[in-house]
């Protein structure tokens, strides 16, 4: 059976699209999904692993106020990361991702599991919240690759 990143790849290609990824807390694991697939070469452009809020202000150029503002893990700073992250690679279709992996580093108002993922085609963009009941770092990590997957496809529809 075709992965959603062997899918990803294939779409992209006939397409004639190129992506580019703004990671957090997958670390670069969505990268990793597309370049495992031969071929990926010709659609994937950019993937940058923007760990830390210093990263993200140096690298991304979020804003330190919105970061101060609502905090790393937001609507707001994945919106700016997924523009921004498509300013830098001049792609057709850009994604971020943001999130509390845990097992620790949750609150009350940002659970260990909260994740944002963005996504950006042309001049649309959009922002998916979701928010994992496992609370395993691996489960967390790998649903958050495959909805981020599964959200490039059926943007490209």
């Amino acid at each position: 059976m075709e992965s959603l990143a062997e899918k990803v790849v294939k779409v992209l290609i006939k397409k004639k699209l190129t992506i580019s990824f703004a990671e957090s807390c997958t670390g670069g694991m969505v990268s990793c999904a597309i370049t495992a697939i031969s071929g990926s070469s010709k659609v994937f452009t950019l993937g940058l692993v923007v760990y830390s809020n210093k990263s993200k202000i140096n690298v991304l150029k979020i804003p330190k106020n919105i970061i101060k503002k609502y905090g790393a893990v937001s609507e707001q700073v994945c919106l700016t990361m997924v523009k921004n992250v498509s300013k830098i690679s001049k792609t057709n279709i850009s994604l971020s991702v943001t999130g509390i992996a845990g097992p620790d580093g949750g609150t009350k108002n940002k659970p260990v599991g909260l994740v944002y993922v963005g996504i950006k085609k042309g001049n649309k963009i959009k922002v998916k919240k979701y928010l994992f009941k496992n609370r395993q770092r691996i489960y967390i990590q790998k649903t958050t690759v495959n909805k981020s997957l599964d959200l490039i496809l059926r943007t490209l529809k």
